[in-house]
This record gives C-alpha cells, sequence and structure tokens, in this order.
C-alpha cells in the first residue's frame, strides 16, 4: 500500500547497515517463513492492551540463528499472562508484554533460560529511548532542472544549509531527498533554499508524520471555502490549515498527540452535516499528477512556439510569391513589412515562450554554475541580436545584411520538442512505481463493534486512513487493503504480484496477508497489523524508489563531465568564431563560401551558434539514472529488489559468490532421516525417551524428533497398542510420553535431563564427552559415515552409555546444483560457508558442485570468511537467509537476502530476493550486467554524440565537404540526443530473465 503522509517512512538515515532483527514463531517449524527484519518499536505499545499491561525488556545471551530467536519467542508466548514477545537477535534483547497479575520479571526470565538461554532484566528506561539521530528525512519535488549541472548545483546549496546533514537530487525524478535536523532547519526553510536557487521547489513528504493533503469535494464558492475554513477553527489538535480553491486540495498541519487522520477527516465531515466529503491524495498519485502538468505545460510551450515559428520560416520561402510579395515588401517606417512581422513573432518567441530559458539560466549563473539552459540562451540571443542589429544597420545605411530570425525561433521550437518528449520518455523509466501504488486498493470495508465484540455494522472508508488493529472485510475478488491476521472466515489468496509465487495461498485464522494481494474466494475478516509505510507494499515501493534515488559510481564521472562542459563549449564557440573571422579576413578561404550579401564576421558567428546549440550535456546526465530506474522497476517485477546504483554497478563485476548452507542452499527443514539402536533397547523404547526429553525443548530439531517418533508410534505399530495409546492420552503427546525432571538446554551442545532418576543426554559429540560417556567405535563410525551422506549425527547417552543415534538431513533446493553450475559458466566462482561439521559440508558441497568449502563457522565468523575472498581485490557476493548471515551479508560487497518472504525492509543486504528460489542470484547478476552495458552504450552515444558533432557544427570539416550545419538543424539535433539516450535506456523494459537451459547450453527436447 502506497503510504498516507502521516505514516511515512522515507529511507533510513546512513550509518550502520546492521539490522535490528526479529524471528518470528512459526509452529510449523519452517525456518524459510522467518521473517528477515523486523522493526519492533520500543515506544509504541501494541493495540488493543490492557491498561495494566507491563513491557519489559531483556538480555538475552547464546542466540546464534533464526532457530534461537524463534524458540525463544514460542517459550515466552506460551506463558499464560504474556500478550506479546518479539526477539531481536542480533541486538540480544527480548521484548516481552504481560499481565503482572500473572507473572513476575523472573519468570519471564527463567522461561528464556528453560529455552536453553541465558537471560538478564534490562533496567527500565525513565524516558524513552530516542532514535540515535535526532534528524528527519523530507523528499521535495524541484521542477526547473534540465541537466547534470543544475543537479550539482541544487545539491550544492542544500548540503549548505545548517542542520541539513545529507541531500542527494535526481533529475530523472525531478526529486530531492534531504535529511535535516528540525531544531535548526524546517521544511519551509529548505523549500525558500531551493527556490531561492531559481528553481521551483515543495514538499512532497517527511517522515515528521503531521500533515495530511485531502481532496475536498462539495465547495463551489467562495462561501464554502469561508464555511470550511471556519469549521477547521474550531477542531482540537490543529496547528495549521490552507485551503487552495483552484485544486481543492486541503493541507493541514495537525498535532498527533491530539488527532489522528482519520479522526480528523471524520471531524470535518461530521462537523459540515455531510456537506464535504475528504479523501486523501495519495503523494505518489499527486507526484504523477503534477509530472502530467509538467508535460502538459511543456506541451503548450511547444506548441505556441511552433504556431508562432511556421509563419517566421514561411516569410522566408514566400518572399517570392508574386501574390505576398508587394506585402511583405512594403515600406512601413523604418524596415519592410515582412521585417517587422519577422520581429514581432520572432520577438514572442524569443521573450515570452523562450522565458523558461533565460530564468533558468540567470539562476545557474548566479550560483556560480552552467547548465543547458545558459547554452540555450545564450545561441538564440546571439542569433536574435545579430538579426535585430542587421535591420538597424539596414535602415541606417540602406545596406541590408541577411537576417537569422527563423534560426531563433526554430530553435527554442525545437529545444521544447525535445523536452517534451524527453519528459514522456522519463515518465515511463517511473512506471515501476506507478504499477506498485496502483496495487492498492483505495477504500476499504471497515467493521464497526460493539463492546461484546459483536459486529454492528460497517462502512467504506479511504484506505490511507486505516489504523492498526481496525478490523476490515474484504470480499472475493477484492484486494487486501492492508498488512494483518485473519480473524474469521477462510479463502485462497494470490500473493503473486507481491511474493512472485504462482500458486494461491490458503488463509485461515491467525494467516498472515499481505495487503495489495488479491482474495480469490470466501469472505475474510482481517485484523490490520501494519499500516502505511509499515505495510510490505510500502517498504517495497520505498526501496524501489530509494534505488531510484541513488546515484551509480560511474555517475561520477558525468557529473565532472556536466561541470566543465558549458564553459568548454563556451570556450570552442568563442574560437570558432575568432578562426572563422579571422581566417576569412586574412583570405585563408575564398569568398564564394560566403552567403550572398552576408560576410565574414556573419558566415563566423552561424557556425559558432551551430556550436553553442548542438552541444549537450543532458544526454550525459540521463545516461545512468534512467537505467537505474528502469533496471530497478524491471528487477521489482522478477521479485529481485535492488537497492540502488552502487548496488548495480557491483553487482555487474561479481568474481565471487558465497552461499551459505542452511536455508540458502538447502530448504531448511530439518527431517529425521535414520535412527539407530546401539545397546539392544527397543527402538519404540528408545524413541520414546529422546522424545520425551525433545518435548521440553524449543528447537526446531526437537519438533522433528517429535514428529518422528509419533508417527514411529502411531502408524507403524499394530493398531490395538494405537487404540490403548489414544485412549489414554490427555493431549498431542501425553499418554506415551514419560516424566521428565531437572530439563535443561545447553547452547551449542544439546539437551539434558532425568528420566527415572537416570540423565539422558542428547545432542553432539561435544556433549557426549564433556560428560564423560565414550561413544563406541561402530557409533562412531555410523556418525562419520551420517556426515559424508550429508546428514547430521544426533547422539542419545542413557544412564552413562550411548544407547543410538539419530540421522537428520535438510534437503537441498532442487534447482541448487543448476544455479552453481550455471554461474561458473558465468565466470563466477563458487563458495559455501556453514556452521555444520566438515563432513556434512563436503557431502552437501558434492552434491551441488562446490569445491571451495569453509565449515563450523559461527555467525561472527562468516564475515571474516568473506574479508579473506576480498584481499586480492575480487568482488565478493553473499547469500544469505538474513538471519544469522547479517554480519557476512554486511561485509560484501554485494549482499542478497534470498527468501526474505513478506519482509523486505533489509538493511544488511543490497539486494532482497523476495522468493526463494536460487535462481533469482542469476537474474539479479544478469540484470545488472545487462543494466551496465546500456549505461556504457548510453554514454559511448552520450560523448560520441558531442565529439563528432562539435566539430561539425564548428564547420572542422566544411572545406571538404561543404556541409554546413545551421543553427537550428543544430537545435533539433541537440533536443533528440537527449531523447534518444532515455529511449535506450527504456530498452531494458525488454529484459527477460535467463534461462538456465541456455545458460547450461542443454536443449530441451
Amino acid at each position: 500500500m502506497a503510504p498516507s503522509i502521516k505514516d511515512l517512512q522515507l529511507t533510513s538515515p546512513p550509518g550502520s547497515r546492521k539490522p535490528t532483527i526479529t524471528a518470528e514463531t512459526d509452529d510449523s517449524g519452517d525456518l524459510e517463513d522467518v521473517r528477515l527484519l523486523d522493526y519492533y518499536d520500543e515506544e509504541t505499545s501494541p493495540a488493543g492492551l490492557p491498561g495494566n499491561a507491563r513491557r519489559i525488556q531483556v538480555g538475552v545471551t547464546g542466540m546464534t540463528c533464526a532457530a534461537c530467536s524463534n524458540s525463544i519467542e514460542s517459550a515466552l508466548n506460551s506463558l499464560n499472562g504474556v500478550f506479546k514477545a518479539s526477539v531481536a537477535l542480533l541486538q540480544n534483547k527480548a521484548d516481552v508484554v504481560f499481565d503482572p497479575k500473572l507473572l513476575k520479571d523472573e519468570d519471564i526470565k527463567n522461561a528464556i533460560a528453560d529455552a536453553g538461554f541465558e537471560a538478564e532484566i534490562l533496567p527500565e528506561l525513565s524516558v524513552p529511548q530516542k532514535k540515535s539521530t535526532g534528524t528527519l528525512l523530507g523528499q521535495f519535488t524541484i521542477r526547473g532542472m534540465t541537466c547534470a549541472a543544475c543537479v550539482n548545483s541544487v545539491e550544492g546549496i542544500l548540503r549548505k544549509l545548517p542542520g541539513v546533514t545529507r541531500a542527494g537530487v535526481s533529475l530523472a525524478t525531478s526529486l530531492g531527498e534531504v535529511e535535516y535536523d528540525p531544531s535548526i532547519i524546517s521544511k519551509d526553510d529548505i523549500v525558500n533554499a531551493i527556490e531561492d536557487a531559481g528553481f521551483e521547489g515543495s514538499l512532497v513528504q517527511s517522515s515528521e508524520q503531521d500533515k495530511i493533503i485531502v481532496g475536498v469535494a462539495g465547495v463551489s464558492d467562495e462561501m464554502d471555502a469561508k464555511s470550511l475554513e471556519g469549521l477547521l477553527s474550531h477542531i482540537n489538535g490543529i496547528r495549521q490549515f490552507q485551503f487552495d480553491r483552484t485544486m481543492r486540495e486541503l493541507e493541514v498541519l495537525f498535532d498527533t498527540e491530539l488527532i489522528g487522520c482519520r479522526s480528523l477527516v471524520d471531524s470535518i465531515e461530521e462537523a459540515s452535516g455531510g456537506r464535504y466529503k475528504l479523501h486523501v491524495k495519495n503523494p505518489y498519485s499527486r507526484m504523477t499528477s503534477k509530472d502530467l502538468e509538467e508535460s502538459s505545460k511543456m506541451f503548450k510551450l511547444f506548441t505556441s512556439s511552433l504556431l508562432l515559428s511556421v509563419p517566421v520560416f514561411l516569410i522566408r520561402v514566400c518572399a517570392h510569391v508574386p501574390m505576398l510579395y508587394p506585402f511583405l515588401l512594403w515600406r512601413c517606417g523604418p524596415f519592410f513589412m515582412r521585417d517587422w512581422l519577422r520581429l514581432a513573432l520572432v520577438s514572442i518567441v524569443q521573450f515570452v515562450v523562450g522565458k523558461r530559458f533565460y530564468l533558468a539560466a540567470w539562476r545557474a549563473l548566479r550560483n556560480g554554475s552552467t547548465n543547458m539552459d545558459v547554452l540555450v540562451a545564450l545561441g538564440t540571443t546571439a542569433s536574435y541580436v545579430y538579426s535585430f542589429c542587421a535591420l538597424l544597420y539596414g535602415a541606417f545605411t540602406g545596406f541590408w545584411c541577411p537576417t537569422y530570425f527563423e534560426t531563433s525561433a526554430m530553435l527554442i521550437t525545437f529545444v521544447l520538442l525535445g523536452k517534451y518528449l524527453e519528459s514522456l520518455a522519463k515518465g515511463k523509466t517511473s512506471d515501476a512505481i506507478k504499477k506498485l501504488v496502483e496495487l492498492a486498493p483505495a477504500t476499504a470495508l471497515l467493521l464497526t463493534k460493539d463492546k461484546g465484540g459483536k459486529t454492528i455494522g460497517e462502512r467504506e472508508i479511504d484506505a490511507l486512513l486505516i489504523q492498526p488493529g481496525d478490523i476490515l472485510k474484504v470480499l472475493p475478488g477484492a484486494k487486501v487493503p492492508a498488512d494483518g491476521v485473519v480473524s474469521w472466515g477462510h479463502s485462497y489468496v494470490d500473493e503473486s504480484m507481491v511474493t512472485g509465487e504462482s500458486l494461491p495461498v490458503l488463509k485461515e485464522v491467525n494467516s498472515p496477508v499481505i495487503g495489495g494481494t488479491v482474495n480469490l474466494h470466501g469472505v475474510l475478516h482481517i485484523q490490520a497489523t501494519k499500516v502505511g509505510c509499515n505495510t510490505v507494499l510500502s517498504q517495497i515501493i520505498c526501496l524501489v524508489e530509494t534505488a531510484q534515488m541513488s546515484k551509480a559510481p560511474i555517475q561520477k564521472f558525468a557529473d565532472f563531465v556536466a561541470s566543465i562542459f558549458v564553459p568548454a563549449v563556451v570556450s570552442l564557440a568563442s574560437v570558432t568564431l575568432l578562426s572563422w573571422y579571422i581566417c576569412g579576413v586574412i583570405g585563408a578561404y575564398p569568398e564564394s563560401w560566403l552567403p550572398e550579401n552576408s560576410n565574414y564576421f556573419v558566415f563566423a558567428l552561424m557556425f559558432a551558434i551551430s556550436v553553442v546549440v548542438i552541444a549537450c550535456p543532458c544526454a550525459l546526465g540521463l545516461a545512468t539514472p534512467t537505467a537505474v530506474m528502469v533496471a530497478t522497476g524491471v528487477g521489482a517485477k522478477y521479485g529481485v529488489l535492488i537497492k540502488g546504483g552502487d548496488a548495480l554497478e557491483r553487482a555487474q563485476k561479481v568474481k565471487y559468490v558465497i552461499f551459505d548452507k542452511t536455508g540458502t542452499l538447502t530448504q531448511g527443514r530439518a527431517t529425521i532421516k535414520t535412527a539407530k539402536v546401539f545397546n539392544g533397547m527397543d527402538r519404540g523404547e528408545f524413541l520414546t525417551l529422546v522424545a520425551s526429553v525433545e518435548a521440553s525443548s524449543e528447537h526446531p530439531l526437537a519438533k522433528a524428533i517429535l514428529q518422528y517418533a509419533q508417527h514411529f508410534h502411531f502408524f507403524e505399530e499394530s493398531s490395538a497398542v494405537r487404540d490403548s495409546q489414544n485412549n489414554a492420552r490427555d493431549s498431542k503427546f501425553s499418554g506415551w510420553l514419560l516424566d521428565v525432571s531437572d530439563f535443561s538446554a545447553l547452547p551449542g551442545r544439546g539437551v539434558q535431563c532425568f528420566i527415572e532418576g537416570k540423565r539422558i543426554l542428547v545432542g553432539n559429540r561435544r556433549l557426549l564427552t564433556e560428560s564423560g560417556v565414550t561413544i563406541p567405535t561402530d557409533a562412531e563410525n555410523f556418525v562419520v559415515g551420517l556426515e559424508e551422506s550429508a546428514q547430521t549425527g544426533i547422539l542419545v547417552a542413557y544412564d552413562g552409555s550411548l544407547i543410538g543415534v539419530l540421522g537428520v538431513a535438510d534437503p537441498l533446493k532442487r534447482e541448487a546444483a543448476v544455479v552453481v553450475e550455471g554461474l561458473g559458466k558465468m565466470g563466477i566462482r563458487t563458495a559455501m560457508v556453514t556452521g555444520d561439521n566438515w563432513r556434512t559440508a563436503r557431502a552437501v558441497a558434492k552434491e551441488v558442485g562446490i569445491h571451495d568449502i569453509r565449515a563450523e563457522v559461527l555467525p561472527a565468523g562468516k564475515a571474516e570468511v568473506v574479508s579473506s575472498f576480498q584481499k586480492d581485490g575480487s568482488v565478493v557476493a553473499m547469500i544469505g537467509d538474513g538471519i544469522n548471515d547479517s554480519p557476512a551479508l554486511a561485509a560484501a560487497d554485494v549482499g542478497m537476502a534470498i527468501g526474505a518472504g513478506t519482509d523486505v525492509a533489509v538493511e544488511a543486504a543490497d539486494y532482497v530476493l523476495m522468493r526463494n528460489d536460487l535462481e533469482d542470484v542469476i537474474t539479479a547478476i544478469d540484470l545488472s550486467r545487462k543494466t551496465f552495458s546500456r549505461i556504457r552504450w548510453n554514454y559511448v552515444f552520450a560523448m560520441g554524440y558531442n565529439v563528432i558533432a562539435i566539430p561539425l557544427a564548428a564547420g572542422v570539416f566544411y572545406p571538404w565537404t561543404r556541409i554546413k550545419l545551421p543553427p537550428w538543424v543544430a537545435g533539433a539535433c541537440m533536443a533528440f540526443s537527449s531523447i534518444s539516450v532515455v529511449c535506450s535506456s527504456l530498452l531494458l523494459r525488454t529484459y527477460k530473465r535467463p534461462r538456465l537451459t541456455s545458460i547450461l547450453e542443454i536443449t530441451v527436447e
């Protein structure tokens, strides 16, 4: 869903790439559903909690992966009295909200300790913890920029403002993003600075979340407007408001502590008795409408210039038409009628239609910079002034020199045509954002309930006014309006537009749903949990937009060239003028080269003007950002979210790809493949002992053991035994499980407890060795065999001796081996890093075809592995699930978080691969290569155009070819050069993801 202004979140301030990560409990034990990143706000209490709820934070020691955080959350949420528990893996914290009447702080601490981790209650803070930076992020539209020089000028001015810590400007989107300290500088000060620089500026959205813009229906005259303003002045919480009578838009600044967006809208409508109807303006839709207005304005200027320029051109052509000849040569004062007509028409074009070029040129020069507008203003003014002076000279001397009024008029006409076509083409590059915004529904059905929770009615509200905790009704065929959980009903939901998964997903009570997805069959009631900027769709939009705002390092070259381009061109034009004039005076070329009634100065001046107007810095400035915009949009279409242009540039240079094993190369679903008893104990008795121990554990492996033991007891024993056991059971596992005592989990080793007074150990070799249990040779050989077959051995000791071994396997993803081979065909070396033992790691690597292996590596050590590959200057990509791989993802040149599912708020990774499919790794790298190939071609064309066009316009080849470019033709070439670069970038929209069959050169029969 596109964010409302109140709920807006822009890109995070720069700083550490290390994210705040939590993992949500998944009862199925499927590790692939673990969230990659989840913000938890230390200041916000969950909606709907009792007023006596207590909130504490607990420091947790011993967590190493998502499974650990899952187990802690599960243990905490299972406690009677806990309303909510969330765990941040990298922060080593648990955030718990509970009823103090039912639980004490020590109970929370003991629950975490029972799960096998050390816990410490953190001291409460008297003041809510704030972000380290007191800055806000604002996004501003900046109209009037024409080339990279304008961008450099605006960025320089913004960065010099007091209180501004960061500023970035994008030419392709006409947007600027500014990080600033609101205690030092306000949003209005920034807008004023933009306008003082000579550009049009306005605030689009800000992270301050205190402004809303709504369209108002029902205001027809001045009386209605005054009535509306009177209503607003009496609503508590409104700080300031402004009503635009032309656009029928109301901008309101309000105190979020006193009134919310929906309450504000409802208050206005109720106070007016339903006379006024308000709808929230989507900031992205408003930006689109402004872009359309800009294109429409440019089209009007172009058509006006064209209608005025064509007669000027025809006056020269029709001068020999017998019927018009006498009228055009009629002497009216000092000039002929044809001269008066041309002077009048061209003056309108030059100073009315072309006013924008003078204003933009003045702004640039005032700020000590130059841009394309300076060249256009200089070239057209030179042509106009010369022509006017030639008229005056003829009037006073009677010698009529040729004039070039049509040159000035046609120049402006072609430049405006180029700008209009360029604005249309640039609009196409942002289609990705528009399509994402369109996924969100405009309205939602809000259910109203009484105090007893019974539904008493429903009403349609603006989707941007949804609040956390709202119960929403979703009809079959309708879009889900916000992220949430199903509170009633069941249906299948199509999530392909967000996650890329083609098959519909069954949604039942407590199932999560994503805003923007389509409900296919039954009616659903959902409780909104994330709205505004926190929804998955908004995070995707934010990520794509941030990427489009970013600058690739290669663009620094274009910025440098743009900074010296215009002065260099003006210098070349001056040299051209002097060279041709001096050569003519000294007789270096014959007089026959001069046009009729012309002279050496005019001949040289036309070459100089052509040089000025044919040079185009715009093409250089658009070469990179347009390609990056299209590429990020194409990536989003295929479920590959790219964080920025710098990530795109690094990915095309990747030499090594390092894969994490668990959850990346493998499916992340642990299953028991083997159970072997060594002391003659009955297999059923052995599994009962192990299951009894693991029933008290929250580790995912424990669930796998329980499921295996349950399957053995209830599907492999006789029906009589099953019946007797079923009758004896009080719950899912009771009746056949044994009572345990003194259970404790030992992180990194396993678990232990006592059954019937005898100690039982379940874990790895280290646990048994430290406990003084001898591992027989045949058991050791069996474990080695398991590890060599890509399984992990779990050893079980009872009463001081080993009684059996369990073999646990995590199946490989079906595409893993083919993707590794495909990367090899692309010239990329692969490696694998894992915390598992060496034998298992080698077995898995052998299956997928990886030869470089690093095993028994702790999460922190994975970053060191990445650094070891980078020592020779190689560009390294790390592929991980984004949980315990975060340090490595941050250390890598290119971090790719795969299988992110529905959480795309990623800080550690440069790429987010929404689908849990390794083929997207190849897509990401291939798209990067294709994009930078296109960018290089753009630069080749932009530079090549100027290298060829400027000498041609300067007349370097004229002595041999007699080809001379008139200034208006040069202007047309300049206009279409930038259009061609944008169209070249748009070719990336035809990108198709590579097929593995073509990469591997496999022929499909």
